[in-house]
């Protein structure tokens, strides 16, 4: 089984900045405040500056259901605040008018998982009826382990983690890909930014339920001399 793909609580970029990440944002630490603004700069602000962040923000998965099929998402470019308050303001309005929330074609667990079952099968992998359905057994096969591990961060930005922070390594068809994931009183969120050194677009990963808390955050931070584009 191809465990390589990802391994959680893996080093990323904030090891490079904070002693111990995963105490860092802990609400016994004096510094909480300071350390959550350092780590928004070098993981938001930076690649806004840069224009290189891609707002994702998921929905569908509703009262413990966590069918692939049901998960939905819209991506947006974001260059500025202003950006993100209107993305903002377009659930808001959609979710006031009870109206069908922004969704993109594209899918981001059944398409890419039917397509790694059928490459699966094709090298002629016999994958049984749970191995299809049930995330946990994914990483029976190739690309497996990658979507199990992105199924867990959305399943835990949609309902819910009691761990402040987590980093994560995982190779994607992107390339590698750190995985930093935050569940804080001011907001739930994760950045999905490219290897150190590497290249590419970073995602403000969240859930729909979490736009404006996220932007309050950012907003905050801004008011504090971060500079947020």
């Amino acid at each position: 089984m191809p465990f390589t793909e990802a391994k959680e609580h893996a080093p990323g970029r904030l090891h490079a900045i904070f002693a111990d990440p995963y105490s860092a944002f802990d609400n016994l630490v004096p510094e909480r405040h300071l350390h959550l603004r350092v780590a928004v700069e070098t993981l938001v602000g930076q690649p806004m500056a840069d224009d290189r962040l891609l707002l994702r923000v998921i929905h569908g998965w509703v009262n413990g259901y966590f069918e692939p099929a049901d998960l939905k998402h819209s991506d947006h470019r974001i260059g500025s605040l202003d950006d993100l308050r209107d993305v903002a303001t377009r659930y808001h309005r959609a979710f006031e008018a009870q109206a069908p929330l922004p969704r993109d074609t594209a899918s981001l667990l059944a398409g890419p998982l039917a397509a790694a079952i059928a490459a699966a099968e094709a090298r002629g992998q016999a994958l049984d009826g749970e191995t299809r359905t049930s995330p946990a057994r994914w990483p029976a096969f190739e690309r497996g382990l990658m979507l199990y591990t992105f199924f867990k961060v959305y399943h835990r930005l949609t309902y819910g983690e009691d761990d402040a922070y987590r980093s994560i390594h995982c190779e994607t068809p992107d390339g590698p890909r750190e995985i930093h994931e935050f569940h804080l009183e001011e907001g739930e969120f994760a950045v999905v930014a490219p290897a150190e050194g590497g290249a590419g677009d970073s995602v403000l990963l969240l859930h729909e339920s979490q736009l404006m808390p996220v932007l309050q955050l950012l907003e905050e931070c801004q008011a504090q001399g971060l500079r947020l584009a």
